[in-house]
């Protein structure tokens, strides 16, 4: 039998539809704006219950926009072939050829070898690996790539005599948390790193026909990332945890087994790599270089190019290529159809004239000043993506806060991207994000471990992602200039 809170999720969904549709005409509310408002009521309630997988409930636009007059069939299905669903594609084409040939675990490792072997240096090496991993592929992938290292270093600690009774407890606690924490900081820094970065991308552009380049997200995301690793390697090496044991018996040994077991650096590595860093070089330099050249490039198109070259490229093996179509079913279809719909419920609140009705309704926020009202708002996704999807969280909040902003009479990258780097800072609960849930499953963390110590991550990363949009991002993009 279901939990109760998807059994209730399961009827509230459409019955709130129905209530909707039938009985809810305020003024000023056009018939499609209100078939809209019943659908995303249907389909929030269906997000934030799980009463069905979140991807197949990200396919119902396509049922309940053109049924109720909200938005045509081929309106609604069109934002599932978003021209950012194929960026992400190519970005995740690439990190399955990493992970194909474990070029993931030398980099990681490697890393981890550089910092060296004192305990508090060795977790700053696992944040760094696995923040550097998290900009490219899938914060899960990452995580799940960077567990099986952690466990053999805590197994190594555990094992060795010299080691101070439960110290290897501490230490496994603090990796994992340390790992789960980075891979959601790591992902903030690039557009393709975290699901949540590409929906304000597509809104942006349905919106108001504007691109946010790969190097333009940098230049902020970056930045931000970095702060927040290194404050919640402090916390969590300073604070959250004390370490009796400064020094890890035997940990260099470990790193260097595992680095022999993997090898020389192979053909098909070393063929990878190249495609990363060409791939990386062209993302971050298209606007101010490769534009110069090629008019009409784009991020999308980069990632399709080398993406395709994968496929080309051949291995060390006689007839066999770098990737082949059987790698590529891994792909995660299931968040590219959430980013789908998260892209037809943008097109549905625009079109509809349902976004503007609502940021009509909160004129009353016009006399709060905006340093507040970017707290309540990150606060409110922060905790809110604690118990739902960030990339339905942030599906479901961007397109109201585009009238708002016109509203309140801000610039819509304020709200916008207060609200997307906030959905990437769940920190207390295994279901808040994936790579919490990866960790968990390790053993060495109970839910009032994850609780205790997240809650202080929770509210750093409200305080300061406040501070950085208030006052960095109008110093690193112009947000003098009207968007659109």
């Amino acid at each position: 039998m279901k939990p109760t809170k998807q059994n209730i999720g399961l009827i509230l969904g459409p019955l709130c539809f129905t209530v909707i549709i039938l009985f809810f005409h305020p003024e000023g509310l056009s018939q499609p704006a209100n078939a809209i408002l019943a659908s995303a009521s249907w389909i929030a309630i269906w997000w934030i219950t799980e009463a069905v997988s979140i991807s197949v409930t990200a396919l119902l636009p396509i049922i309940l926009f053109p049924l109720s007059g909200g938005l045509g069939l081929k309106e609604t299905t069109a934002s599932y072939g978003h021209k950012y669903i194929f960026l992400f594609i190519g970005g995740f084409i690439l990190a399955i050829a990493i992970e194909k040939w474990k070029l993931h675990k030398r980099i990681a490792l490697t890393i981890i070898k550089l910092v060296g072997t004192n305990i508090v240096n060795i977790i700053l090496g696992f944040m760094l690996a696995t923040a550097f991993l998290s900009m490219w592929i899938s914060n899960t992938a990452t995580a799940v790539m960077i567990l099986p290292v952690g466990l053999a270093i805590v197994a190594q600690l555990r094992d060795n005599p010299k080691t101070i009774e439960d110290e290897n407890l501490i230490f496994g606690k603090a990796l994992m948390l340390a790992i789960a924490y980075s891979a959601s900081i790591g992902g903030m820094a690039t557009l393709i790193g975290t699901p949540p970065n590409l929906v304000l991308a597509g809104v942006v552009k349905e919106t108001y026909g504007v691109d946010i380049t790969f190097s333009q997200w940098f230049s902020f995301g970056f930045p931000i990332s970095m702060i927040l690793l290194f404050l919640c390697w402090m916390y969590l090496t300073r604070h959250a945890f004390k370490f009796k044991q400064k020094a890890f018996p035997g940990g260099r040994d470990e790193i260097n087994r595992q680095l022999k077991a993997l090898g020389k650096i192979s053909y098909e590595e070393k063929t990878v790599l190249t495609v990363f860093v060409l791939t990386a070089f062209a993302w971050i330099s298209r606007s101010f270089l490769l534009k110069q050249f090629i008019p009409a490039i784009d991020d999308t198109i980069i990632a399709m190019t080398f993406a395709v070259l994968l496929f080309v490229l051949p291995g060390k093996q006689r007839h066999k290529k770098i990737m082949a179509w059987e790698d590529a079913v891994k792909l995660p279809w299931g968040i590219l159809l959430l980013f789908g719909g998260g892209m037809a419920l943008a097109m549905g609140f625009e079109s509809s004239g349902l976004a503007l009705w609502l940021g009509e309704q909160m004129t009353s926020l016009q006399t709060v000043s905006l340093f507040v009202l970017l707290f309540v708002l990150i606060a409110a996704v922060n905790f809110l993506t604690e118990i739902t999807s960030n990339l339905a969280t942030t599906a479901m909040i961007l397109p109201v806060l585009v009238p708002l902003a016109t509203i309140l009479d801000v610039h819509p990258y304020f709200l916008m991207i207060g609200a997307t780097v906030a959905a990437s800072c769940a920190f207390m609960l295994p279901v808040a994000t994936p790579p919490n849930a990866v960790v968990f499953g390790s053993g060495y963390l109970k839910i009032e471990d994850m609780v205790k110590k997240g809650i202080w991550m929770n509210l750093l990363s409200i305080v300061l992602l406040t501070l950085i949009v208030y006052y960095l991002l109008p110093l690193i993009w112009d947000l003098n200039a009207p968007i659109g």
